[in-house]
């Protein structure tokens, strides 16, 4: 609608300049007075289609301006003709814009040279350029205008992709942040919590005695107190992100810590040395091993675990067994789904499930050389 407005505010005052150019005297007809103003309004109306039909507004336009040629000429009409060239260049086809600036161009070259030819004066030329005025200015000044639209609307759309990914990727972190924590909220709270229901469920149920009880308690004690800890550097990186390299929790160093908290029979083997292991590898296996633990200790049975890591030139591999009762199946709980996502953030693998009568975690986790 208001593009519409606009056409014909345009339309209206090109007519009513013409008629102003009229009443100064400055039309030359040489036919009936009332005929005067039929070409210029009818190029005045051709302005009318300039958004909808650039086309036909282009032939209506050049019909009037043959007209007032014929008629006197004027200087008005041609004037209006301009924005009706300009315009089909601006709104047209790009295929138009160059039809009209080839057009143009040829109109006035072949007028130049019929000039000298016939008239055999230079100042004839004046005429052919007018008609470049009246032509192929306002079609290069459109088709410059429009390069600069077209230009402006690609950097436009470009912008908006570029919003559009930034913000995709602002969701990947969140959701990758989320995860993460998700990740070490199970395996602080979750693992040490486990082991506490574990052994309180087992000093409650069953009378073992004051040696018995106070080993039991003795677990709940040290898993209660070390998932207090973990929780507070959690807390502390979470609030600081900077503060992890000094509070970050035991790596494979501490591996004979967090078998004697496991509160059930465990072999470990370490393999190679780990103390140059990078710091992500280094606590993704100490995180592997503590669940594979917490899982032996709620899902296995009473036999032994064996827990091997080796060092590899750049990469670390963990196998940890257990017992595999009758009614434990595969299973996909957080905690398998946590040492997966660990594994696959490092580009390593990892795979758990029963092999015989023995519950089998494999994992080897690589990293790049320096």
């Amino acid at each position: 609608m208001k593009g519409r407005t606009v056409d014909w505010i345009l339309a209206g005052s090109g007519f009513a300049a013409g008629s102003l150019m009229y009443v100064t005297g400055q039309y030359q007809a040489h036919v009936d007075a009332r005929w005067l103003f039929a070409p210029l309004a009818v190029c005045c109306g051709a302005l009318l289609l300039r958004r909808t039909a650039p086309v036909a507004s282009v032939a209506v336009g050049t019909a009037a301006v043959a007209a007032d040629i014929a008629i006197g000429p004027s200087l008005a009409t041609p004037l209006v003709y301009t924005q009706v060239l300009y315009d089909a260049c601006l709104h047209g086809s790009a295929r138009l814009a160059r039809l009209l600036l080839a057009t143009s161009v040829v109109g006035s070259v072949v007028t130049a040279v019929a000039c000298l030819v016939v008239v055999r004066d230079v100042r004839s030329v004046g005429l052919a350029v007018l008609l470049a005025l009246v032509t192929v200015v306002p079609i290069l000044t459109g088709i410059h205008v429009r390069r600069h639209r077209d230009q402006a609307a690609v950097a436009r759309r470009s912008a908006e992709q570029v919003a559009r990914l930034a913000e995709a990727d602002r969701a990947n972190a969140v959701a990758a942040e989320r995860a993460g924590m998700a990740r070490e909220l199970h395996d602080v709270i979750a693992n040490h919590l486990s082991a506490v229901a574990i052994h309180a469920t087992a000093a409650l149920s069953t009378d073992l005695g004051p040696a018995g009880t106070r080993e039991a308690l003795t677990v709940i004690r040290e898993n209660s107190v070390q998932g207090l800890a973990e929780m507070r550097r959690m807390v502390g990186f979470l609030r600081d992100a900077q503060a992890l390299p000094d509070n970050a929790p035991g790596g494979l160093a501490t591996l004979d810590d967090l078998v004697a908290r496991a509160g059930l029979p465990v072999r470990l083997e370490v393999r190679g040395a780990t103390e140059d292991v990078p710091v992500s590898v280094d606590l993704a296996a100490y995180r592997i091993v503590q669940e594979s633990l917490t899982n032996a200790l709620k899902h296995g049975d009473d036999s032994p675990v064996t827990a091997h890591v080796t060092r590899e030139p750049r990469a670390v591999g963990i196998r940890v067994t257990s017992g595999l009762p009758e009614d434990r199946t595969t299973g996909e709980g957080a905690g398998l789904i946590g040492m997966r996502e660990r594994a696959a953030l490092l580009g390593g693998t990892l795979t758990a499930g029963p092999d015989g009568d023995r519950w089998v975690v494999s994992a080897r986790l690589p990293w790049e050389a320096a």
